[in-house]
């Protein structure tokens, strides 16, 4: 059983460190073929997690949260039938009813102790399927514990609802979320924009929110800022904008740009914008989905960009990202088939950070 912490994060010293902190892993929770992210689509979704997990595990660790014994031999499989080895790959039985583990999985904080050394703890937000729309969600809910049990780390309990997507931050002191998302009925009705700003700043150790409006068309999330804006350093944001006006995300991201333009860090300072395109509109069944190449992943020594198979604005993501990131490699990966379960790279993978 977690031992619980008494306190916040803010309070003993924690915070919640950029991601592009070294991490100690990466973590996932696989999907299950009768879950309902990828609905006639699972057959394509092991090759494309064995591409993301393939560039991971020469970098860092890899967990994957599974069921059971039976689990693991088939994602073992499917994982080194996809040219995946197993090297640096690490089960644990945890069952989750999704894949999404940025939003279920455990938020790592960190704090430095009178001896230098570093600690870990893990915050573990409520879940509830981004407002009740995907029933069941109980599984997902208890993930953050049950990995505290299997790392032998303490934990925080905020007592509210909150997804990892929702938020992102600078390393210095400053969180961006949405309004959308954070301020929707359907995660904390009882709680004013207030009291909900108080729990952002003292559940993940940080000084200054940034509020956006919302988040693109397709996201079931209500708008997660891991789709439209994300800090690349302290001081700079990548922000998504839409070129076409008649494009329903224009309209959107445009309000967005003109709210982080007006922003400043958690100094006062201004931030520097890096504006960032949309791939267009990707489809399927007549459905939009929301891709986009914000929800890229750091992991060490590497960005993990999504692309959507649009020649011109892959390749211009890219570079855009390659410019601001030049001590990282800038890798893409082919996210058509994923995008179908709503989510990208950052949605599917939670970071464990080095101590």
């Amino acid at each position: 059983m977690a031992r619980v912490l008494k306190g916040t994060p803010a309070s003993l010293g924690y915070s919640f460190p950029p991601e592009w902190h070294p991490h100690r892993a990466t973590w996932f929770s696989w999907p299950r073929p009768e879950g309902i992210s990828f609905p006639r689509k699972y057959e394509t979704v092991p090759a494309n997690m064995a591409a993301i997990i393939r560039e991971i595990a020469p970098r860092e660790r890899v967990e994957i949260n599974v069921p059971n014994e039976n689990y693991q031999v088939i994602v073992s499989r499917d994982l080194q039938e996809n040219g995946c080895p197993l090297d640096n790959v690490y089960f644990h039985f945890i069952a989750s009813d999704e894949s999404w583990c940025r939003d279920h999985g455990p938020a790592f904080v960190l704090r430095r102790k009178r001896t230098g050394k570093m600690q870990a703890a893990i915050v573990d937000w409520g879940f509830n399927a981004w407002g009740g729309k995907y029933p069941r969600y109980e599984d997902d809910d208890q993930v953050p514990t049950r990995v505290a049990e299997e790392l032998g780390l303490p934990v925080f309990y905020p007592g509210i609802v909150m997804e990892g997507g929702a938020i992102d931050v600078n390393g210095a002191g400053t969180i961006i979320t949405t309004e959308s998302c954070l301020l929707n009925r359907n995660r904390n009705p009882k709680l004013s924009r207030k009291r909900i700003e108080l729990r952002l700043k003292a559940y993940y150790g940080q000084k200054h929110v940034i509020w956006l409006k919302r988040g693109i068309v397709g996201d079931d999330t209500d708008g997660h800022v891991d789709d439209i804006a994300r800090f690349i350093n302290p001081n700079t944001i990548v922000a998504a904008v839409e070129d076409d006006p008649k494009d329903d995300n224009y309209e959107i991201l445009q309000d967005n740009l003109a709210r982080l333009r007006e922003s400043v860090d958690q100094d006062g300072n201004p931030l520097r914008i890096v504006e960032m395109p949309m791939p267009g509109v990707i489809e399927h069944g007549g459905q939009r989905l929301p891709a986009t190449y914000v929800n890229f992943y750091f992991i060490n020594g590497a960005v993990l960009v999504p692309t959507y198979g649009n020649r011109n604005t892959d390749k211009r993501a890219m570079r855009i990202l390659q410019e601001n990131l030049p001590e990282h490699q800038v890798i893409g990966i082919d996210c058509v088939e994923l995008i179908w379960g709503l989510g990208s790279i950052h949605c599917l993978t939670q970071q464990q950070p080095k101590l």
